[in-house]
């Protein structure tokens, strides 16, 4: 499974590991400014799951430039909260932090790692509310990568999103019934020590959470003794 250590891969990553009896988690580091913060936060929830957990370096990815996730030059957009299920506010963040193919190449490679290993199924973190601004953050992309990895792996590999149908709100109440560790989450696009609560990842983990009625309690505490 692909795993960010955002609150989608983390919900993910609780509900992969009841039902697979092996599950490896892959997380990828492509030159974004939060790569520290959100390695930390993947090696955390994949040792609290007790995960098989592998990093992978893919620093031509952010190279190529052109988002404010890799280029600290550019900055990062902030979003009032009241404009999160604004379209043109969405689609405006999302053009700034749009990384070139990033899922597209995510799924590639993992379907490398299943087509050596014989792992069949991918999981990877998608939700309704970004899918609405970001095209690979939907169920369609997840169907569409299936079939090319049905010609590209000799396993037929299978992309599986158990959050793709669902909000914000409603992956954490999601998490809640798994007993996932949301306290281990980094949603922030910036690098820490802390998350900022001002891009619209933090905006939308927030909103999540008070939505599901457990802000501040399950609010992720990174910073001194973590």
């Amino acid at each position: 499974m692909l795993l960010s250590g955002g609150l989608d891969s983390v919900i993910c990553a609780a509900w992969a590991e009841q039902e697979y009896e092996q599950c490896l988690a892959l997380t990828i580091d492509y030159g974004q400014r939060a790569a520290q913060a959100e390695l930390r936060a993947a090696e955390a929830v994949a040792d609290r799951l007790g995960m098989r957990w592998q990093v992978l370096e893919l620093p031509w990815l952010g190279e190529l430039g052109g988002s404010a996730l890799v280029d600290c030059t550019r900055p990062l957009p902030t979003i009032d909260p009241l404009d999160l299920d604004n379209s043109s506010s969405a689609k405006r963040t999302a053009r700034a932090l749009w990384v070139p193919n990033r899922n597209g190449v995510f799924v590639a490679v993992a379907g490398a790692y299943a087509d050596a290993w014989r792992y069949t199924d991918i999981i990877l973190g998608l939700n309704r509310e970004e899918g609405a601004s970001f095209p690979d953050n939907t169920e369609e992309f997840a169907e569409a990568a299936t079939n090319l990895l049905a010609y590209s792996t000799m396993i037929h590999a299978r992309v599986i999103s158990p959050t793709v149908e669902k909000t914000k709100i409603e992956i954490v109440r999601m998490g809640l019934d798994l007993d996932a560790p949301l306290d281990l989450v980094w949603s922030c696009y910036e690098k820490g020590p802390e998350p900022c609560w001002e891009c619209e990842a933090c905006r939308r983990l927030q909103r999540a959470l008070e939505g599901a009625g457990v802000w501040p309690d399950s609010k992720p505490q990174w910073g001194a003794g973590q």
